[in-house]
């Protein structure tokens, strides 16, 4: 999706400013919206993908002014009201009023921290060999899907160079769809500076992402 999230070579939004002695959490608050996001997600009503595209939709003007774990709240309100789990009334009324939905997974209890807290591989069989190894000149793919994708749009169209294999894992424009795993191979791929931005570029930038091989063609 070309939403606003995709920042990676936009001008105008000044350089990232590290906080020094930055605390985990700035409020209360935010460590309780990380606790519900990780309580829902040890329930198995959404993916992590689908998750990330909750908040990747949210409206530009909202998305902007928004801090990192409003962002967080929000996407979450929006699942659970898109999946009936929450009632739009009961955000407003800030309580249950009505019984709650049976879920796929849970309750989810005190014992069940360790797992939700430790990420899980995300690593699977090759369905097929790679196309591509280290040293292959590839072009990404000028795709504008309307869901969720990795692929970041300032690289879409233009060529680099495969740097490394990482072996085959999920798709996450396939789960963020519903349909399934689809394991693909994904590799990390070098662009020059120049030509992602033009011959203006600082030439000693190179940029490495890490593409899923859907993305990419022989160059």
């Amino acid at each position: 999706m070309n939403g606003v999230h995709d920042m990676g070579g936009m001008d105008g939004f000044g350089k990232v400013e590290p906080e020094p002695n930055e605390p985990v959490f700035h409020a209360p608050w935010e460590a309780r919206v990380m606790a519900m996001n990780r309580a829902m997600g040890a329930t198995g009503a959404w993916n992590i993908d689908m998750g990330r595209f909750s908040r990747e939709i949210l409206p530009p003007h909202v998305y902007l002014a928004s801090s990192y774990y409003q962002k967080w709240y929000l996407g979450l309100e929006q699942m659970l009201v898109e999946r009936g789990l929450v009632g739009a009334d009961e955000v407003d009324a800030g309580h249950a009023l009505r019984p709650g939905k049976p879920l796929k997974r849970g309750p989810f209890t005190l014992a069940e921290v360790d797992r939700v807290m430790t990420r899980g591989s995300f690593s699977r069989p090759a369905q097929a060999p790679a196309r591509f190894k280290p040293g292959d000149r590839v072009r990404a793919k000028n795709i504008h899907p309307q869901t969720h994708t990795r692929l970041p749009r300032y690289v879409r169209g233009h060529v680099g160079t495969v740097e490394r294999l990482h072996g085959a894992h999920v798709f996450p424009d396939s789960v963020v769809l519903g349909q399934g795993e689809d394991p693909q191979w994904l590799y990390t791929v070098r662009f020059d500076g120049r030509e992602l931005w033009g011959p203006d570029a600082d030439p000693t930038v190179k940029i490495s992402i890490e593409a899923f091989e859907p993305y990419l063609d022989p160059a």
